[in-house]
């Protein structure tokens, strides 16, 4: 008997009561599973604990009890003969998978979540984050100078991210007529290099912390294939946006709290020339096929940042208050929405 379990066999609600307040263990295993590199030395020939246990480094006994318990969740899948298997949830975690979510799985289980979680209940009272009474700093401030190996998890879970929808970014966005694009807040520039290769005749700006920039695609920097038509500014979208463009790509970094996204709004508008485009590209919490994984990054937000997934509405209304008139909304995919909006004269 494998160890997954069938659509049908839905466990009673004490039972799947039992199960979520269990999530952590969920988490923690899909976490040591990643860390320990079991699903790269899992290949497609199925394998007994113990060898899996020698390829990994690992005590065998307690392997096959991580194994049985992801085999659970449907992440790899135990054989009659004992063996275990790869299943499409498994191959995810491998590095060199195309589809990889190895570092998305590591960032949202890195030693800070478990510090904050437990006081969820104190950030829905307050309305405002706790990371900052945990820590006593500001988060990225705590990413960028304190914690090395979590900024890399995040740099990685950011570069996965902007990698699988880069292609889906570029093929939405027309800009046969724009001279320039600036990609802000745009992490190592996946979008940006992607919007050059569509567009021969297009110049492009990225903008992001220093920390991040200095890792930009290897397009984009000093003998890529790109770079002679981009420049990498470093900074603070929240602080200026020292350049204008025709048109301004804003992906996924509106989650922020208001007063960061205000600033940001601002900058662009500030810097903006009359009737240039501003795209905003986020993926939405109430439109969206993914709703149990939008509302609990929703909720990590809160607790980090003092953030929030957008609702369309509230989208809206953080654009139309900066002052840009929204042309129209479009899906990028199945996960992301485009806000295409104009800097009014």
């Amino acid at each position: 008997m494998t160890t997954v379990e069938s659509a049908e066999s839905a466990p009673p609600p004490p039972m799947r009561l039992r199960e979520l307040v269990f999530g952590a263990a969920c988490a923690a295993a899909v976490r040591a599973a990643a860390r320990l590199g079991v699903a790269d030395a899992l290949d497609e020939t199925p394998m007994t604990a113990e060898d899996l246990a020698a390829a990994v480094d690992t005590d065998p006994r307690t392997l096959r009890r991580l194994l049985r318990a992801l085999s659970c969740q449907g992440v790899f899948t135990e054989r009659p003969d004992g063996t275990f298997a790869h299943t499409e949830m498994s191959r995810l975690l491998r590095e060199d998978d195309p589809h990889s979510l190895r570092y998305i799985a590591l960032w949202c289980t890195e030693p800070w979540t478990w510090d904050v979680w437990p006081k969820l209940d104190e950030a829905v009272r307050s309305g405002r984050n706790v990371f900052e009474d945990v820590y006593e700093r500001e988060f990225f401030s705590y990413l960028n100078e304190d914690a090395p190996e979590t900024a890399y998890v995040f740099t990685r879970a950011m570069t996965t991210s902007s990698r699988q929808s880069a292609e889906d970014v570029a093929g939405l966005l027309d800009l046969g007529d724009a001279s320039s694009v600036a990609d802000i807040g745009g992490g190592q520039g996946h979008v940006l290099a992607s919007l050059l290769e569509k567009h021969p005749e297009l110049h492009g700006t990225l903008l992001d912390l220093p920390a991040v920039v200095g890792n930009a695609d290897p397009r984009l920097r000093e003998g890529g294939t790109r770079a002679s038509r981009d420049t990498i500014v470093p900074g603070d979208c929240r602080q200026s946006i020292p350049f204008r463009a025709d048109v301004y790509v804003i992906k996924n970094i509106r989650e922020w709290d208001d007063d960061s996204t205000r600033r940001c709004l601002a900058n662009v508008r500030k810097a903006a020339k009359p009737g240039a485009r501003v795209v905003v590209i986020e993926n939405l919490v109430d439109d969206t096929p993914s709703m149990r994984f939008t509302t609990a990054m929703d909720l990590l937000l809160l607790l980090n940042v003092g953030g929030a997934k957008h609702t369309r509405q509230s989208m809206v209304e953080r654009l139309t208050d900066a002052g840009l008139v929204i042309d129209e909304i479009r899906p990028v995919n199945a996960y992301l929405h485009a806000f295409e909006c104009t800097v009014p004269a």
